[in-house]
Formats: C-alpha cells, sequence, structure tokens
C-alpha cells in the first residue's frame, strides 16, 4: 500500500498555518484595535468575529458538497491568498461597514481553502490517512496558536496599517498551493479511475453523532482558549501571564492533533474518539482547582487530550461518509468549529449569569457528554469490511 506523499502534505499543512494565522488566529485578537479604530460598542466588536466564523467556518460544508461535485484545484492558491488579501485591506478601510466587508472576503478564502485542502490531503495520504490528516491538521492548529502571538510581535508596534504584512503571508500559501497544482491534477483524476472501488454504505446517523462529539470538543477548546484569561484575571494573574497559559493550551493541542492522527493509522477510530474525550474529562476538572505549576501541567495535558482526536475525525467523517471528502471535512473542520465559535456565545451567557469561575468548574461535563455520545457512533473496523 502506498505511503504519504510528505512533500505535499507539508505544503498544504504550512498553507493551513499560514492561512489560520490570518483567521481563527489572529481575527479575535484584533478585536480591541478594531474597537478603538472605529469607536465600536462590544456588540459591534462581536460582530466581526462572527462575520469571519460564519463565512470561513459554518458555509464550509456548502463548499464541501460544491467541490465533491466537481473539485476545482483552483481554489487552493486563491482561497488562502483571499484570506490574507481580506485582513491586509482590514487596516486601510474607512469604516466599520468596509471593515465587515473586507473580513467576510477573507473568511471567503478560508473557507474556499479548507475543504479543497483536505481533499488534497486525502490524495497524499496513501495508506496512512490518519497520519495525512495528523500533518494537515496540525498546521491549522499551529495557525490558530501562533495567531495571537502575532500582536505583539509587530502590530501593536505598527498599528492595523501594518496588517498590509498579511499580504505575503497570503501570498506565500499561494505559492505553496501553486507548485502542487499538477500533482494535485493528476491524484484528481487516478481517484475519478478509481472512485467505485472506495465507495462504500452511508451512515448518516453515525455522522450525525460523530458532529455531536465534534461541536462538544470545540464547546471545550474555545471555552477555556476564550475563558482562561478572564479566570486568570479573577485570580489577580496578568493578562500577559494568561495568554501565555492560552498558547500552551493550544500548542500542546497542535503536539495531540499529530500523535493522535498518526495513532488512528495502528487503532480503531472510536475508541481513539472516546479515549480523547473521557481523559479529558478529569484534566477539565482538575485544571480551575489545581494552582501553580501543578495547575499548568494539568492545563497543558488538557490541551493534549482534547484536541488529540482533531485529525481522527476528519478521517471517522470521511469512513462513515464514503466519496463526500470535502463535505466531510467542511463538517469536521468547518461547520464544527463555527458552531464552537456560537457555543461560546452560550458560554459568555452563562458567564454573565454565574460568573467565569462557575463556566471552568463545570466545562468538565462536555467532554463527558462527548464520550458518551461516541458510543453511538459504528466502529471504524466494521465499516471497512460491511
Amino acid at each position: 500500500m502506498m505511503g504519504p506523499q510528505k512533500r505535499q502534505l507539508w505544503s498544504l499543512s504550512g498553507s493551513h498555518m499560514l492561512n489560520d494565522i490570518m483567521t481563527a488566529g489572529i481575527v479575535p485578537a484584533l478585536m480591541p484595535l478594531y474597537k478603538e479604530a472605529f469607536d465600536l460598542t462590544y456588540t459591534q466588536s462581536g460582530t466581526i468575529v462572527l462575520i469571519s466564523y460564519l463565512v470561513s467556518s459554518v458555509m464550509q460544508p456548502v463548499f464541501g458538497l460544491w467541490t465533491d461535485r466537481t473539485p476545482r484545484p483552483w481554489l487552493l492558491p486563491l482561497g488562502v491568498f483571499l484570506t490574507g488579501l481580506g485582513l491586509a485591506l482590514s487596516g486601510f478601510v474607512p469604516s466599520y461597514e468596509w471593515l465587515l466587508v473586507v473580513i467576510a472576503l477573507s473568511g471567503l478564502g478560508s473557507g474556499l481553502f479548507h475543504p479543497e485542502a483536505s481533499r488534497g490531503a486525502h490524495l497524499a495520504a496513501g495508506g496512512a490517512k490518519g497520519t495525512a490528516q495528523a500533518i494537515f491538521q496540525v498546521g491549522g492548529n499551529a495557525g490558530q496558536a501562533l495567531g495571537p502571538l502575532m500582536l505583539p510581535l509587530f502590530v501593536l508596534s505598527t498599528g492595523l496599517p501594518g496588517l498590509i504584512w498579511f499580504l505575503l503571508f497570503g501570498a506565500a500559501g499561494a505559492w505553496l498551493m501553486w507548485r502542487i497544482l499538477p500533482w494535485y491534477r493528476e491524484r484528481l483524476n487516478e481517484e475519478r479511475r478509481t472512485l467505485k472501488e472506495v465507495r462504500g454504505k452511508n451512515r448518516p446517523l453515525g455522522l450525525v453523532f460523530l458532529v455531536l462529539v465534534v461541536l462538544l470538543r470545540s464547546w471545550t477548546q474555545i471555552g477555556i482558549a476564550g475563558f482562561l484569561p478572564f479566570y486568570y484575571l479573577h485570580h489577580q494573574i496578568p493578562l500577559e501571564i494568561g495568554e501565555i497559559y492560552t498558547f500552551l493550551f493550544l500548542a500542546a493541542g497542535a503536539v495531540g492533533t499529530f500523535l493522535g492522527g498518526k495513532m488512528s493509522d495502528r487503532i480503531s477510530h472510536k475508541w481513539l474518539l472516546f479515549g480523547s474525550m473521557f481523559l479529558t474529562v478529569p484534566f477539565a476538572w482538575l485544571t480551575p482547582l489545581v494552582e501553580g505549576p501543578a495547575g499548568v501541567v494539568m492545563l497543558i495535558i488538557f490541551g493534549f487530550f482534547v484536541l488529540s482526536s482533531f485529525a481522527v475525525t476528519v478521517v471517522y467523517g470521511q469512513r462513515l461518509l464514503p466519496g463526500k471528502v470535502g463535505l466531510v471535512s467542511g463538517l469536521m473542520i468547518g461547520f464544527g468549529v463555527g458552531a464552537g465559535g456560537i457555543g461560546a456565545t452560550f458560554l459568555g451567557w452563562i458567564a454573565d449569569r454565574y460568573g467565569v469561575p462557575f463556566v471552568l468548574e463545570w466545562i468538565f461535563l462536555l467532554p463527558l457528554l462527548g464520550s458518551l455520545l461516541t458510543l453511538f457512533i459504528p466502529d471504524s473496523r466494521k465499516l471497512e469490511t460491511a
């Protein structure tokens, strides 16, 4: 069985990192700068992130279904370039309305890029589907972790006009994708010739349960990344330290994504997903209760386990719905993250009523419910023999 094509995979992963630095990574962190520049309310500031999430994430299943019918390789370089172009223009627009337009443009580029890029990882995987998705997804997770660090590195010193430099990020990502287009088109032709051999029985109910687990995982991740800095402020820990702890949480998740994806080529997707969610529970419970260095260790282990199934769920979904690679990747990567952002709004409502400590002290219930829902998903090993 053919092994993964590493050069193409790392090109896809690198472009994925650059794309996600410019969307899920930096856009939420830019809210204070946008708010000050355009004299916005908190609701208007939140709308910026909502627009970015809706166009880039929630719409991904639609884009994926569109490209499943006719794959469009040119979306790879175009998508990531539009992501950078929209973000760069946001430093120069004259009004809040135009800001929403260019943020939507950036989100559109990201939404177009992800399903087609995930298909590329699928085509480059050979017999190592989990490893291939791990390499691809770790780029995105690294981008989300690195995005907030872009502010202290240069944006805070240059102001919003400094966002013009992200046009180079978009161009670099587009160049990486342009280089692999000949290979991508060739692999698409090979896939069309063998499509009948790889089709299997669809399991839509199993996919529904899988999407629910991904939503709960996303709510857990975004809940921690969004509310942990406020929790530390509540305990008189400076915001700068809280942001570093959040980075450690997300960086540990990137490591978990990579190792979990590699493990999924050897063990059952169902039980790896169950183990990832179930082992998250004690560390989610202990993180707000344990202070000092031990608390940081708990947070790092928490991040590792909660995202160790990130790549696995993409491959798992592709086996539950064969032949719909773009749609599945849109559901697992895009809709899961986007709806997770909507879930963060619900957690914010709870925090307003009961306080941030209440949210973090009870967030362990989300991965616990996720682990129970995993039991209703068909075992991936049985899918191959069905």
